[in-house]
């Protein structure tokens, strides 16, 4: 019997095994659909579909960096912290990233359908599939994003062994190892203090003036402010906000190696701009943090070791 596109695309859908191997499971069952089921499932390839609605919010952010001018950082998740420290997962991720800083994707849906650099019969999404049977672990790509600098150099930073990692890009006309160690010591201040822009003029004065109308009631509601002229509450309502710009802008942040402890980040790196003769500016960053703003599922570790026994 004739095996078609739609018939492995159908029981791709019904069991989530990879492209190739379902194609292989018609052939072997001569189109039987529920007799390639079965195939898959005793060859372990249908193990995803099991596995799918299970939370991943455990993982590693890994990057890779292509000649100091383009780089990638990737999320990939899994169920549980022990198979975040597996090396055969933790050999994936590095995988996904190397794919990730040479992809042209325009979005994750792309990324999934590109062919799997490790095997050109493969996609991205079925390499996923393969590992998660291989692992038992519902595992995801949840996220990439990939950094091309023109003008400059990207240089990255992963800590705690992968759950944060950095990319700050640079505009510079010199690249040298002290310029490199400074971005550096910047993407460190990124993993530590988590500034959601470079500086006050990226942020939006819809996000200022939200924050402003927050600050005002919060000042208006405190039994010190009470009876104050309007001219007070204004002043405290702009000291107030300017505060929280320099705590979420990364070039007002203090710098955290600072030896007078207020050295602002942006003095730092006209510091480092003289010392270099160099033009230096940064021109953004990416900060993922593996996990982050996914819900965890809490488990009882004897309760679930117990129900696998009983099973």
């Amino acid at each position: 019997m004739a095996i078609t596109a739609a018939m492995v695309k159908e029981l791709r859908e019904m069991t989530g095994a990879g492209m190739m191997d379902c194609k292989k499971a018609l052939g072997e069952t001569n189109g039987d659909m529920e007799a390639a089921v079965e195939y898959l499932r005793k060859n372990g390839q249908a193990k995803a579909e099991k596995k799918a609605g299970r939370i991943a919010a455990e993982g590693l952010c890994r990057i890779a960096v292509k000649d100091d001018k383009t780089a990638a950082v990737v999320e990939v998740n899994s169920e549980t912290d022990f198979v975040a420290k597996n090396e055969d997962f933790q050999a994936y991720v590095e995988a996904v990233a190397a794919q990730a800083v040479n992809s042209d994707a325009a979005d994750l849906e792309g990324f999934l359908a590109e062919t799997w650099h490790l095997d050109s019969t493969k996609t991205v999404k079925d390499a996923l599939v393969d590992k998660i049977a291989v692992i038992g672990e519902n595992l995801n790509i949840r996220r990439y994003e990939k950094v091309t600098a023109a003008d400059g150099c990207v240089v990255s930073y992963v800590h705690g062994g992968g759950r944060i990692g950095v990319i700050v890009e640079a505009v510079t006309d010199v690249v040298n190892d002290a310029v490199k160690e400074a971005l550096t010591n910047i993407a460190m201040q990124v993993a530590a203090l988590s500034p959601k822009y470079v500086s006050t003029g990226d942020v939006s004065e819809e996000y200022k003036a939200h924050e402003k109308e927050i600050i005002t009631d919060q000042i208006k509601n405190d039994p010190k402010m009470a009876g104050k002229p309007d001219k007070v509450i204004e002043g405290a309502v702009n000291g107030r906000l300017n505060k929280e710009l320099k705590e979420i802008c990364l070039l007002e942040q203090v710098y955290v190696k600072a030896e007078d402890g207020k050295q602002p980040v942006a003095k730092y790196v006209e510091q480092v701009a003289k010392e270099n003769g160099a033009n230096l500016s940064i021109k953004s960053f990416v900060r993922f943090e593996t996990g982050e703003g996914l819900e965890k599922k809490e488990e009882n570790f004897a309760e679930e070791v117990a129900k696998q026994m009983n099973a």
